[in-house]
């Protein structure tokens, strides 16, 4: 398979992940689990993962000069995007924060173009206005609002977006020197430490004999679904194509949403969700294969 399309598969598979996992994330918190707790979890055991696959197949160091662009890549990528969008989720909804999180191919693209990553072309800028068009369409009809209840939880998913589309940009440099799997493991491994300190209260009062079945499978698909593998592939996936593709993909989200809604009769078909999912793929479209600048820049810290 072409390395591109295949990057496009990875960012379909990982959005689908993203799609499901709001709803997800919201059912467990905070009944089951704090949202600190949580995150200490997610980045535990996601870390321990990547560096146990890391450590048998690729074996690869990191050198002494990227130890700065690795900090700032897990400070924005890990510490600020996973603590604010679990503290943000419990309290909002998973409707305004999907709604929020469509702000973050915009933020990449703005924030490769200022870095002079990638050039401002009529077809990304097209893409995106069709893409975020088609996906607040769909969203727009799911009963979202945003009210002085949910204000902290949304400005906490905004910081979010803002915090991922960083981090989306600024890794890209070290994904053409190293294998994504070094790289995102070294990400993870410095992010635990932070996350342990903020999350250790939280995960010490958990009240594990009250989990069920149902409980445990929604746990393995955040950690193991919306984290481990959405993390890996988006690595593999930012070593082919450019910051501002794999951010467009985020579009997707509410169409894969609705899409699992449909499928198990909690949502039905209308014109209007046909009209936005042609609008989004119309907008990926563009944003995927317009001219492609050749990567020179490097981010200096």
């Amino acid at each position: 398979m072409d390395k591109r399309l295949r990057a496009h598969l990875f960012l379909f598979v990982v959005n689908l992940f993203y799609g499901a996992g709001f709803s997800v994330s919201k059912w467990l918190m905070p009944t089951y689990i704090k949202p600190f707790a949580f995150i200490l979890i997610r980045v535990g055991i996601t870390g321990s993962l990547f560096f146990i696959l890391q450590r048998i197949f690729i074996k690869e160091n990191i050198r002494k000069k990227d130890i700065p662009l690795l900090l700032f890549s897990s400070l924005f990528g890990v510490i600020i995007n996973q603590e604010m969008f679990f503290l943000g989720l419990e309290r909002t909804t998973p409707i305004n924060a999907a709604l929020i999180m469509i702000t973050t191919p915009i933020l990449v693209f703005l924030i490769s173009f200022i870095l002079k990553y990638e050039q401002a072309t009529w077809q990304k800028i097209m893409g995106l206005v069709f893409g975020g068009g088609g996906a607040f369409l769909i969203l727009s009809g799911k009963g979202f609002s945003f009210s002085s209840d949910t204000f902290l939880g949304d400005l906490f998913i905004l910081i979010n977006a803002a915090s991922y589309a960083v981090f989306l940009v600024i890794v890209r440099p070290l994904m053409k020197q190293y294998h994504p799997l070094t790289v995102i493991t070294y990400v993870f491994l410095i992010g635990i430490i932070p996350v342990a300190i903020m999350g250790h209260k939280q995960f010490a009062v958990i009240q594990w004999q009250n989990y069920t079945a149902l409980t445990w499978s929604g746990i393995a698909f955040i950690v193991i679904g919306t984290t481990f593998l959405a993390y890996l592939l988006n690595m593999f996936a930012l070593r082919e194509v450019n910051a501002s593709v794999v951010g467009v993909y985020i579009y997707l989200q509410p169409v894969l949403a609705s899409v699992i809604a449909i499928f198990l009769n909690q949502d039905s078909l209308t014109t209007e969700k046909i009209i936005a999912a042609c609008s989004i793929f119309l907008g990926v479209s563009l944003v995927s294969f317009s001219p492609v600048k050749v990567f020179k820049a490097v981010v200096k810290i």
